[in-house]
């Protein structure tokens, strides 16, 4: 996948097997630049969740190098600085929620990063704004909705204002009024993004350019699925187009 713009994000030459012989990833690249809202589709076990963890330096490549703006990416300081410019949003909510107010679990990126109290709580009103939870500050976190807990988890990473965000699976076992949340919310933000998801529709609602994994490369040659779903219009029976 090529871009006129320089990425922000790139991975060279990527090499990874769990076991050998049955490679995940075998001299893969990729590149992320300003605009790009890259879908990530493919089946359980393609690789998805293994690509956002080399990306992060939760898991290790056995060749090839992440880079950001350019720069290689190696040493474990290397990574908690590229953590803090890259937002990763996690598959289970509950992984990333840990504090007992809502107000708290947002606040603490910014906090962690070396923002003063104010600073941290401004930053953490501005990100439940972001997700349309403003008034949830003081919502016991346990005691919200999947969704939004899912939406609170996302606030958690926009609150440190990332330059990239990584989302894993974001509407998996959300509701159909959620997954329409977290849709709208995607439409309105600007970041630049990859986004992991088996719901190609969800996927083509909510990127401009797609990417599978097919023998170790990833491709941005997008899969093609015959496939079917339940709507309704409010017009009813009257001719429309789609």
């Amino acid at each position: 996948m090529s871009d006129a713009a320089a990425p922000i994000l790139a991975l060279r030459g990527i090499s990874f097997h769990y076991a050998p012989g049955r490679p995940v990833f075998s001299n893969a690249d990729f590149q992320l630049a300003a605009g790009q809202h890259i879908g990530l589709y493919g089946p359980n076990g393609s690789g998805k969740t293994t690509f956002f963890r080399i990306v992060t330096g939760l898991t290790k490549p056995h060749t090839g190098e992440v880079l950001l703006h350019g720069t290689p990416i190696r040493s474990a300081a290397d990574f908690r600085h590229l953590r803090q410019k890259v937002g990763l949003v996690m598959q289970n909510a509950e992984d990333q929620l840990f504090s007992p107010t809502v107000i708290e679990d947002v606040a603490f990126g910014p906090l962690n990063m070396g923002m003063r109290m104010d600073e941290a709580l401004e930053a953490a009103t501005a990100a439940l704004e972001d997700v349309g939870l403003r008034g949830f500050e003081n919502r016991l976190t346990h005691r919200l909705s999947g969704g939004e807990k899912k939406l609170v988890s996302i606030a958690t990473v926009l609150s440190m204002r990332p330059e990239v965000l990584l989302l894993d699976e974001p509407t998996n076992g959300l509701d159909p009024e959620a997954q329409e949340r977290i849709t709208h919310l995607l439409h309105h933000l600007d970041t630049p993004r990859v986004i992991i998801s088996h719901d190609w529709d969800f996927l083509t609602r909510t990127s401009n350019a797609f990417l599978t994994i097919v023998q170790g490369k990833l491709t941005d040659a997008a899969p093609s699925l015959p496939h079917s779903h339940m709507h309704a219009h409010p017009l009813g029976d009257a001719p429309h187009t789609h």
